[in-house]
This record gives C-alpha cells, structure tokens and sequence, in this order.
C-alpha cells in the first residue's frame, strides 16, 4: 500500500511514498480533506461536511460530497482493487473519516516534535524545533482562512508555533548563543507584539550581549506596547527582569560551564556593533561605581552660553519627521500601526480623488489583516475607527462593502459577551452604511439597533455614526424627506454641541436634498452655503460636488433648463476624478434625461452613452425614440424594484413616464403606487443631483 503524507502547515497538500504531490482536483475537494484532517480521525457526518462547505448548500449536495470523497480515494488509493472497502479514507456510521497515522500529517508531528523537546538537552531540542519549524510552508489550513471548521485548529496550530519559536530562542540561550536568538525574536515581536514572553527573552539576549541600554530599551517598548495596547501592567517576569538589569544580578549571567563570548573592553560595553558611538537608548556615560547605581542623579547645572533649543520645524516637516519617527520606533506587524494605520485611512477618505480611492483599498487590506490576528474585539476596531460620514447611498465598490460587511458580522458573532457595547455599535452602524441601496432587512435592523446601542452610551461621536447607518437606511419607500431631514438637524445639534464638523457638514447636506425634496429652495440654500463655508475652512473638497449638483437641480426647479445643463456639464467635469464611481458612472446623462423630461423636451437619450447603473431606466426612451415600442414595453415590464437609495423617487418617476408614453396601464399603477407616500416632493430632488418635477404630477397623469 502507498503511503502518504499530508500537509496543513499552509495551503493542504498530499504526497506519496516518492515525495510527488498528489493532484487533489479542485477546492472542494481539499476541503473535504482538510476538514477530515481537523477531526484527527474522528468521524465527520455528511450533514456536517455538507453545512462546513456550503453556505447555502445546493439540492444535490450530499451527492456532491460523496463526489468528492470518490475521487479522494482514487488518487490517495490508487491501486485499491474495485469495490474493494477503503482503507484511508474510510466510511463509518454516518460520514467519513481519515484513518491515517499519526506520524502522516505535518501538523500532527509538528505537535509532537514540540512536546518531545521539552524534555530534551539544548542541543538535541534546538535541532528538533528547527527540524519542526522548517515544516511550516505559510499559515495553518491557508486556503481554508475564513472558514469557521478550521477557525479553532488554526488558532492552536498559530500558538504552538509561537511558542515553537520562543523556545528555539530559549535553547539558544542556554546553549550561549544569545546573538542567534535576537534575530528570530526581533521578528517574532514584529509580528506579535503582545507575546510577553518573546519580549523577556529578547531582552535577556541584549543583557547578555552585554547591550545593557538596548534590553532596557525593549523593556520600555514592551512596556508602552502592553499598556497602549492592551491597557496592562508587563506581567512579573518582565518587572523583576527590569529590576535584575539594572542592578546587573549575577543570576543573569551565563551558566558557568557554557562558553560565552568575551568581555569588551571597559568603556565599549553599550558600544553599537563596529561603532565608537554609544548604542540607541543607552547612556554614554561608563557604569556608575557600585553602591551607586540606585540613587536618583543630582541636580547638573545648565552650561553657561547654552544654545537655545531648536526651532519649531514647518508643518510639512512636522508630518515627515513625525512619520519617520513612528517608522522607526513602532515596530511593523503591530496591532498599535494596524490602528494607527486606519486612523490615517479615515482621514485620507476625506480629501477625495486619489485619496478616497485608496482609502477604500487600504481599508479592506487593514480589515483583511486585523481578522488574522484572530481577535475580535482587535478587528472590531479597526472596522469601527473608519467612521468617515457618508452622503450617497450607492456603494463605490460593491464587493469591497460585501467583504466588509461578512467581516463585521462575523466580528460581531465572534465578540465575547460582556462590556463591548460600543465595539456592537460600530459594527452594527458599519453593516448599516455597507448595505446602502440594498432590499433585505438585515441594513434597518442593524441602523435601528446600533442607534439604541448609541443612545444609551450617550456618547455623541457614536450616535452621529448611527445616525448616518440610519440615514442610509431610510430609503424602504418614497416620501421619507421629512424623516431625514429630522436627522439631518439631529447630526447638526449633535456635531456642534461636541465638535464633530465633519458630521456638522453631513448633516448639512442631508437636510439640503431633504429640503429640496421638499421644494424649500430657502432652507436648501442655506444648507448649501454653510456646508460650503465648513468646508473651506476645514479642507473637504469632496463638499463642493454635491453643493455643485444642487445648484443644477435648483435651476432646472426654478425654470432655467438651458442654464441646468450647462450647470450639469460643469458639475459632471467636477466630478470626474473624485474617487467616487458609485456616484459619477452615469450621472450626467441621466440627469440630462430627466432635465428634458421635466420641460416637455424631446428626450433624446443617447444610447452610446455610459448609462452605469441608470440603463435600464433610460432603455425605455432610447426604444422609443428608435420607434421600437414592443421592445420598449417588454424593457418596461422587464424593470426591477428600484434600489431603495436617494434616487428611488426618480427611477419611480422615470417608470411612469414611460408607461405613460407606452399606454402600460398596468406598470402606470405599479409606479403610482410606489409614488404616493412622495405626494408633497419633487421626485428625485431628494438626491440633490437632478428632479423630475412636482411628484403629484406623475399621480394625477
């Protein structure tokens, strides 16, 4: 019988007896495997893979997976004679099991590697961890990173590594070798800062390096990065490790029968490698003579003719110096640049353009990475932190908002019970903002409940960020103007009773589209002016785009339609390049669209055009102008529920009129329906981008 090997340090992978991988078809079928590898030769019910494999598991599912193991065992038992039983892939009871030994899979011998050098001397368990950590190709189950079967195993396979890691440095050490220890710590801290331990032996490796300075520096770093971090004390192996380097206990040193390296000269010892310049963080000046070490240093006069301090540098000096500074100091892969690294992202969205743009990729790769430290109530932050306002209520990239959405309900499931309410809330407000536009229930239950969560914390940042969640989700039907203008005038009181202008700014330009909606041109103005005066004073050029548009829609309103377009042409040359594709694709010949229409123009919509999410609202008059009303009537009829966004009453208008043209009695009915709530609007003015005219029209047509 052929042996194989299987491996899970990394994506999974099958070998036989002459080392060759095996081909083990597609995902599917790796995952079967996989999943039988995390049960360690238990049974695993077909129902069970069925649910692991499938979200929403198709009708034939169960016959796929026995598809699957069939062709498992044709390729792990080739020479198997037919109808012969299994001998690997078994089938037992109710599922399927993988009976191979325990010496077959990389991470099963990974484990037992790792307890068999507890009990070995340095030598031998420093060549056994080596051995064993060689066998890890990337992370546990790679391919298999978001699955919830192999959360937990992957999870156990992280820390045995880290400890794998930690006791290599520990060998080292006790074989006098603490120069080969500090470079695989340095990066295991890079990596995992929170590991207590990893920063205990680091900076016994500098003590007995003799870089006194440089493992009292790690100990200060450990110090900041547990307590800004995690908001703990350094345990008390780190305190008296601290306590034992500065008063140079004996115990510290070399056991006595292990070779070390030899002592510099007197005077060299905080010396960098190959320098006369003192190490980083070090003093300069030799030891203090014993008995003197502990006292507080007196009182050093000021030299006389001491020049004065430094000038403050510019601010564009300012932010480089600061950013090398944090560079330098902060050590890369922490959690603590994880964080700060959103916290840039937030404000980066907030410049528009290129920079909108790529806050939008760097927030998914920052989400991406907090979710692989496997902590929660890290990836909860992180997911909170970017609660940059929201104006438009389409998504720039659908399946970045569908990635981050599965993360944060994920998140949410996975937060322990106790005090995260507001960690709760982020998240719930970010499902709100994420599921823009969309028709299910799950974007209002989560506004409704993030802004409960908000309001009984009473802290006012949080509730305009629930706020927004449940101005995105006020879109279920047409006619919900004077709602949102009630949040809009909360966002304002809130923002500049506590500060929030960026809030101060949404909730301005919510209440301009609600008051346009409501053809209150006064009010909108208003809104207008003071969003604009904010944000020049505050530098959120993004601002003006959408004061831009209402200053086209307000013409087209008032009667102007020549002055609207090319009011509309100006805005949409504005626009181009802002880094809001949600918004720009199409716009300006839909707007030209319903600019026509509003006036008894010829609508004249061009079917070259790049029509983005409006085309099959337009189809119906680019088939009409065509004179090609059968396929007009069909498009008609073939129209979806229009998004539930800020451009619902519009498509609902478009419709109409169209069915209007058509003589579609039927479709008339559908979009009177929908328009009824919005008796007292504009239709579509409520975008603040464009209109359709008084809503009542469409009614009484």
């Amino acid at each position: 019988m052929v042996r194989v090997v299987f491996g899970v340090l990394g994506p999974t992978v099958a070998a036989g007896d002459s080392g060759g991988a095996l081909a083990l078809k597609g995902p599917r079928h790796r995952a079967v495997l996989a999943r039988l590898i995390v049960a360690r030769r238990r049974v695993v019910p077909v129902a069970r893979l069925v649910e692991d494999l499938w979200e929403d598991p198709p009708p034939g599912a169960v016959g796929a997976v026995q598809t699957f193991v069939a062709a498992l065992r044709r390729v792990l038992e080739p020479e198997r004679p037919p109808r012969a039983p299994a001998r690997l892939l078994v089938t037992d009871g109710p599922g399927y099991a993988l009976r191979t030994e325990p010496d077959t899979v990389d991470a099963w011998r990974f484990e037992t590697a790792l307890a068999t050098a507890a009990d070995l001397p340095a030598q031998q368990a420093l060549a056994t961890l080596e051995e064993a950590l060689g066998w890890w190709r990337g992370p546990a189950y790679a391919e298999f990173a978001d699955e919830d079967w192999s959360r937990g195993e992957r999870a156990r396979l992280a820390e045995l590594r880290l400890q794998a890691v930690e006791r290599r440095a520990e060998a080292h050490l006790a074989l006098g070798r603490p120069a080969d220890a500090v470079p695989d710590l340095d990066a295991h801290l890079t990596e995992h800062p929170w590991r207590e331990d990893a920063w205990r032996l680091l900076a016994l490796a500098l003590y007995r390096q003799h870089r006194q300075g440089d493992a009292l520096a790690v100990l200060r770093r450990a110090r900041e990065v547990l307590t800004n971090q995690l908001g703990l004390d350094p345990g008390p192996r780190l305190r008296h490790l601290q306590s034992d380097i500065l008063t140079q206990t004996p115990t510290l040193d070399l056991p006595p029968d292990t070779p070390g390296p030899p002592d510099p000269p007197r005077g060299a010892r905080n010396r960098a490698p190959g320098s006369n310049e003192p190490a980083p963080n070090t003093p300069a000046h030799p030891h203090p003579p014993r008995g003197a070490r502990n006292r507080a240093p007196s009182p050093i006069p000021p030299e006389p003719n001491t020049p004065p301090p430094p000038t403050t540098p510019p601010p564009a000096d300012l932010w480089t110096r600061a950013a090398k500074t944090y560079n330098r100091t902060v050590a890369k892969g922490t959690r603590a640049r994880l964080e700060s690294t959103v916290g840039l992202i937030r404000n980066l969205a907030v410049t528009g353009g290129e920079g909108l743009a790529e806050a939008r990729h760097h927030r998914t790769a920052a989400i991406t990475a907090a979710e692989e430290f496997a902590d929660p109530e890290l990836t909860a932050r992180v997911i909170g932190a970017y609660d940059v306002p929201a104006i438009w209520t389409r998504a720039d990239d659908p399946p970045a908002a569908e990635h981050i959405v599965a993360v944060a309900e994920r998140t949410l499931a996975a937060l322990p019970t106790g005090p995260h309410d507001t960690a709760r809330c982020r998240l719930l407000a970010t499902v709100a903002l994420e599921t823009r536009g969309a028709t299910g229930p799950r974007g209002p239950e989560a506004a409704r409940e993030a802004e409960a969560l908000a309001r009984r914390l009473d802290d006012p940042a949080l509730l305009a960020f629930a706020l927004n969640g449940r101005f995105m989700q006020s879109f279920t039907r047409a006619g919900f103007a004077p709602q949102r203008d009630a949040i809009g005038a909360e966002l304002v009181e809130l923002a500049v009773r506590h500060g929030l202008v960026t809030y101060e700014v949404l909730g301005h330009l919510i209440r301009l589209q609600a008051r346009a909606a409501l053809a209150d041109f006064a009010a909108a103005d208003t809104h207008a002016a003071t969003a604009d005066r904010l944000a020049e004073r505050h530098e959120l050029p993004l601002v003006g785009v959408f004061t831009e548009w209402y200053g086209a829609l307000r013409l087209s309103a008032t009667g102007e339609p020549a002055r609207a377009e090319a009011a509309c042409r100006a805005a949409a040359a504005r626009l181009d390049g802002a880094g809001m594709p949600g918004l720009e694709r199409g716009l300006l010949p839909l707007a030209l669209l319903c600019l026509r229409l509003t006036h008894g123009l010829a609508p004249d919509p061009d079917p070259r055009a790049d029509w983005g999410p409006h085309r099959p609202w337009a189809e119906p008059f680019t088939l009409i102008a065509e004179g090609r009303h059968t396929e007009a009537r069909t498009a008609l009829r073939a129209l979806p529920e229009p998004p539930h966004d800020l451009l619902y009453e519009a498509y609902c208008a478009l419709e109409a009129e169209a069915a209007l043209r058509l003589d579609d009695r039927t479709v008339l009915e559908r979009a009177r329906t929908r328009l009824r709530p919005a008796a007292a609007e504009l239709a579509g003015a409520g975008s603040g981008l464009l209109t359709l005219g008084p809503v009542e029209r469409y009614l009484a047509d």
